[in-house]
C-alpha cells in the first residue's frame, strides 16, 4: 500500500447546524484543479443534518473534527491544530469556490515567499447560491496595518489561505481542559476574529498581506445571518483596540477615528440589509461625524451609502428598484 501524501494545503471548515450549505461547501473544494489537500470539517456542537451529509463522503481526504459548541474562532483553532498542510485555508459552510482557487493561491504563495497572507476577490450570491452581481475587489498590493484595520482588504472568511508559518508567529498559549494548545484567532471574539488576526499579524510581523485578483470565492449573504444588533458588532470590533492598544498605541492614536467611521459604514450597509433603515440612517451619519474623510477618500461609496439609507425610509415598492440602481451604479460594490 502507498504511504499517504501530506497535503500541501489544510481546508478548515467550521460547521455548526449548517446542513442546507455544507454539500456545497465541500463539493467545491473536491472540485478544485489542484487536489493535494485535505478538508477539515470542524464539527462546533452541530445537532442539525450537518454531519449525517458529511459522513456520506467516501473521499479519505476529508476528516472530521470535534468539539463543544465555542464559536467560530475556537472551531477554526480546533481545525489548524489539526491540520498537516504547509497552508490553511479557510472556508465558511455556507460560501464555495471557484475550480481555481486553490492552485492559484498555491502558486501566489510558492512565488511569493514574504507574503504570509493570499487572498482573492469575491462574488456575493444568495442563499440559493445566484449571484447577486456584485462583489468584493479590494486593494491587492502595498497592504499597510491601517488598511487592515480601516478596510478590511480580505473580505470574509473564505478568502484567505495563510502561510502555516505566519500563523505560527502570533499564535498564543492556552490550556483547555489541561491540555496545552495555540489559539490564532483570539475564542474570546465572536465577531470581528479575522480582522483581529489580520491586524495582529500585520503589526508584528514582516509578513505581507497581498490578494489575487480573481474572484475566486463566493460568499453568500444570508439574510438570516444578519444581526440588528449592530452596536453589539460594533463593541465587538471596538475589542480589537481594547485588545492591542497596550502595545500599538501610536497606531491605534492615528487611525482609530477614521476606522470607525468606515466600520459605522459597513454597519449601515448590514442594516439595510437587514431592512433597519432608521438604524442604517444613524449610523452613516456617524461615520461621517466620526471622521468626515470617508467622504472624501470614498465619496461614491459613502454618499451611496448615504442615499440609500434615505431612500430606505420609503415604501418596499419604490425603494427596491432604486437600491439595485445604485448597486449598479456603484460597480464594484465592496461590503466592508
Amino acid at each position: 500500500m502507498n504511504a499517504p501524501v501530506t497535503p500541501i494545503i489544510s481546508v478548515v471548515i467550521p460547521m455548526y447546524n449548517v446542513e442546507r450549505y455544507i454539500e456545497k461547501a465541500i463539493d467545491s473544494v473536491l472540485a478544485q484543479t489542484f487536489t493535494n489537500f485535505e478538508i477539515i470539517c470542524v464539527d462546533d456542537g452541530c445537532f442539525d443534518g450537518t454531519l449525517a451529509k458529511v459522513k456520506k463522503y467516501t473521499d479519505r481526504r476529508i476528516r472530521i473534527v470535534r468539539q463543544e459548541n465555542k464559536g467560530l474562532a475556537a472551531a477554526r483553532n480546533t481545525g489548524i491544530d489539526a491540520a498537516l498542510g504547509m497552508y490553511i485555508a479557510l472556508l465558511d459552510a455556507d460560501d464555495f469556490w471557484a475550480p481555481q482557487k486553490l492552485e492559484l493561491h498555491v502558486k501566489h504563495l510558492q512565488f511569493n515567499p514574504s507574503v504570509g497572507v493570499s487572498y482573492s476577490s469575491s462574488i456575493m450570491v444568495d442563499e440559493q447560491g445566484n449571484s447577486l452581481g456584485v462583489g468584493q475587489y479590494p486593494k491587492l498590493r502595498n497592504i499597510r496595518p491601517q488598511d487592515i484595520f480601516c478596510r478590511n482588504p480580505v473580505g470574509n472568511g473564505s478568502a484567505a489561505v495563510i502561510r502555516r508559518t505566519a500563523l505560527a508567529e502570533v499564535g498564543v498559549l492556552d490550556i483547555d481542559r489541561r491540555r496545552f494548545r495555540v489559539n490564532y484567532f483570539d475564542p474570546e471574539f465572536r465577531q470581528s476574529e479575522d480582522v483581529e488576526l489580520w491586524l495582529r499579524i500585520a503589526l508584528n510581523t514582516n509578513w505581507k498581506f497581498e490578494g489575487i485578483k480573481q474572484a475566486l470565492t463566493y460568499y453568500r449573504i444570508n439574510s438570516g445571518g444578519l444581526s440588528a444588533d449592530v452596536e453589539k458588532q460594533f463593541d465587538s470590533w471596538r475589542n480589537i483596540v481594547t485588545k492591542n492598544l497596550a502595545d500599538q498605541g501610536k497606531f491605534f492614536a492615528a487611525w482609530t477615528s477614521l476606522a470607525e467611521a468606515y466600520q459605522s459604514r459597513y454597519l449601515a450597509r448590514r442594516a439595510l440589509q437587514s431592512g433597519d433603515s432608521f438604524t442604517a440612517l444613524a449610523l452613516i451619519h456617524r461615520a461621517l461625524v466620526k471622521n468626515p474623510r470617508i467622504l472624501f477618500q470614498e465619496p461614491s461609496r459613502t454618499l451611496i451609502t448615504y442615499g440609500c439609507s434615505l431612500l430606505a425610509l420609503l415604501p418596499n415598492c419604490v425603494y427596491k428598484p432604486m437600491q439595485l440602481l445604485g448597486m449598479k451604479l456603484l460597480g464594484r460594490y465592496k461590503i466592508s
